[in-house]
Parts: structure tokens; C-alpha cells; sequence
């Protein structure tokens, strides 16, 4: 049970996060050591192969945000209105406003930044960019940007629902003083189509100063580390199926000594060592294959309910936020794999199976007139 939980939850916070981040940046992104210029041109080299669905421009970076006397500092991406619907699923991920509201005189805040600064929907934000600190030293200044809120988003991963806003490309690359530059491009491919493969040839189409990333290089080393934690996770847990196997070993072996009179009668009438000591294999076996499967189920039980026990819990404890920064999810994700099931039902029957063997040993081992003179 312990084993399907973390096993389940595990998977469903590594699809969540594999998702967003695949859904935030496209299939490949393409970037260079300094901005892309003449990218028009890049654009229709990308979209004339084979495997490229479409491909979108944008320039993303940091700015200063307030709303009243609040500022913070969120993470900006600007993108091309008239391509990024096909790569950012921006649609998906909006809970007020729309894509069409959207223009150089507006923004999508994320959820998380919305609160903080107490905005919403048409409220007025003003916005400082580093361009500005840049023209104080030419003794030039610039006034900060008056933007309407047009819509607000939540991807439901917290990392990017905190702090993100969303521009048009045109204003982003006002803001940043690009000129027509941008800072990369994200590809989405066709579907059916291999994400490596796709890389390699769109290296060796790219100009020597550009390169294309997959969406697993953009946090390779969170990719790492959640598959890692799963690993462990499973080993460790493994270690009470151990545990419980010494239940079931010193269970049998009481068994053995209870019923010593009726193994030597086994060996009396003819069975073989080995037949009885198949008998307490085959017992362990059977107590191995009724745990698992109850197991199974109550751990499938327990995943169906696991967000109204989290906020219980969560409740109870007043952890709510606390909860939400670490982990990083309004929700508990949960994704079943048939992989796991195989692994934890082979090593569960494999464990209880080994447990009832030093007591089938020990009835192996018992002479049926020792055994049948026993009181």
C-alpha cells in the first residue's frame, strides 16, 4: 500500500512538472550566445522541415512590477500573438481574460503575482526595466510603462504561477531595447515525431552561432533529481515489505513448531522433505498474494482522496502555504504506471515467498519418528 502511494505520487508530481515545462518552452527551443537577429529568416529555415509543426519567436527576462505601492519582480516573457497559441497552450492556462486582449499596452499575470500585488482584471501596472538604469547613465530618462492587466493565468506549478507575466514580443522588446532582435525560439514538432532526432538535424541545418535544446535540458538537473527521489523512495519503502516479512517468517515458524506431530505424520505416510517444506513456501506465498492485493487496493484507495487528506492534514497543522512553496502544487498529482504495479507485485511475492522458507527448511529437516514422538 505504503509502496503504490509514494510510487503513484511521485509520478504524478514528475508529470506535472515535466508537462508545465514542456508546455511553458515547446519541444526545442534555439538560442545563441547573444540576441537573434534577422530571425524572420530562421523562422522559415525551421518550418520548412519536415518534423516542425510551428515555431514562435520571444524574448523573456526580469522587470519591476507595481500595483499601488507594492512592487516585486517578476520573471517576463514576451511572445509573437500570432504564433504562440500553437506552442505556449497559454488558452489552457487562462482562468480570467483572454489571448485576444492582449496587445503592447497589456499583460497576463500569473495567479501568484496577481495576489501579491492586489490586481486584477483591468488594473493598472507600472513597469521598470533595467533599459532604464542603462539610460540614467546617458542622462536619459525613462518613465516607467503604464500596462492594463488583460487576463491572469494559472499553470498550477507553483514555481511559475508565483511570480510570471506574459507581454506581447513587440513590447518585451521595447522594454529590453532589442530593436527586431529576439532572445530565441521555441519549435513544437508534428506529433509522432522523435525529439532527438528532431534536435540533431535541426543542428546541423542552424548557423554555427545557434543551437537547439530540448524541453528536458531546460531543468535536466530537477529531471534528475525527481527521478532519483523516486529510486530511493522505492528502495527504502522496500525495506518494510522487509520488515513484514519477519512477521510472516516468525509466523510460520511457530507454525512449524505447533505442528511438528503433523509433519512427522507427512513424512510417515511417505511425503518427501521437500513437499512439506513447499507446504510453508506455498503458505508464505499465499499471505505474500492476499497482502498485495489488498494493498493494491487500499492504496489505490487512499490515492483517490489523497488531496482532501493532504488538506486535512494541511488544515489541521496550518501548513497550507507552506505546503504550496516546497512542494510547489495546489494539489496532489497522481499518475499510475503499470511498471510499478509489475515491480512492487513481483518484489512483495517475491519477499513473503522467501519468508516462509527457513521455516520450511526447518520442517525439511525434521525426521518423521523425532517428529511424531514430540508432545
Amino acid at each position: 500500500m505504503v509502496l503504490i502511494i509514494v510510487q503513484t505520487v511521485m509520478n504524478g508530481f514528475s508529470h506535472e512538472i515535466t508537462k508545465a515545462m514542456k508546455d511553458l518552452n515547446g519541444d526545442i527551443r534555439i538560442e545563441g550566445e547573444a540576441f537573434i537577429q534577422d530571425y524572420p529568416l530562421l523562422l522559415d529555415l525551421i518550418e520548412r522541415q519536415r518534423f516542425v509543426k510551428v515555431a514562435s519567436p520571444y524574448a523573456y527576462g526580469m522587470v519591476m512590477v507595481q500595483h499601488g505601492n507594492i512592487p516585486t519582480f517578476p520573471q517576463v516573457r514576451g511572445m509573437d500573438l500570432s504564433r504562440e497559441r500553437d506552442v505556449l497552450a497559454i488558452d489552457e492556462f487562462l482562468i480570467q481574460g483572454a489571448l485576444a486582449n492582449l496587445d503592447d499596452e497589456s499583460v497576463f499575470l500569473s495567479s501568484g503575482l496577481a495576489n501579491t500585488l492586489g490586481a486584477s482584471i483591468d488594473s493598472t501596472v507600472d513597469l521598470y526595466t533595467p533599459l532604464m538604469l542603462y539610460r540614467m547613465k546617458e542622462n536619459d530618462v525613462l518613465l516607467p510603462r503604464e500596462l492594463t492587466v488583460a487576463g491572469i493565468f494559472e499553470t498550477g506549478w507553483s514555481r511559475v504561477d508565483g511570480n510570471s507575466m506574459i507581454t506581447s514580443l513587440r513590447l518585451m522588446q521595447e522594454l529590453y531595447g532589442m530593436g527586431d532582435s529576439v532572445h530565441g525560439i521555441s519549435v513544437m514538432l508534428k506529433n509522432g515525431e522523435d525529439l532527438n532526432d528532431a534536435v540533431q538535424e535541426l543542428n546541423f541545418q542552424l548557423p554555427e552561432n545557434l543551437h537547439a535544446y530540448p524541453w528536458t535540458e531546460s531543468d535536466r538537473d530537477l529531471l534528475f533529481i525527481l527521478n532519483l527521489e523516486k529510486t530511493v523512495m522505492f528502495f527504502i519503502i522496500l525495506f518494510i515489505i522487509l520488515v513484514a516479512s519477519f512477521s510472516i517468517a516468525s509466523t510460520l515458524m511457530a507454525s512449524v513448531v505447533r505442528k511438528t506431530r503433523e509433519i512427522g505424520l507427512l513424512g510417515a505416510i511417505g511425503g518427501q522433505p521437500w513437499q512439506c517444506a513447499a507446504c510453508f513456501c506455498l503458505q508464505g506465498l499465499f499471505i505474500g498474494f492476499v497482502g498485495t492485493f489488498l494493498g493494491i487496493g487500499l492504496g489505490i484507495l487512499a490515492v483517490s482522496y489523497r488531496n482532501a487528506i493532504v488538506q486535512w492534514f494541511a488544515h489541521l497543522t496550518h501548513s497550507e502555504a507552506a505546503f504550496q512553496m516546497y512542494y510547489e502544487f495546489s494539489d496532489i498529482p497522481a499518475v499510475y504506471m503499470t511498471g510499478d504495479f509489475v515491480k512492487v507485485i513481483i518484489a512483495t511475492l517475491i519477499i513473503s515467498t522467501l519468508a516462509g522458507l527457513l521455516p520450511a527448511l526447518r520442517a525439511a529437516r525434521m525426521k518423521p519418528s523425532e517428529a511424531l514422538r514430540n508432545e
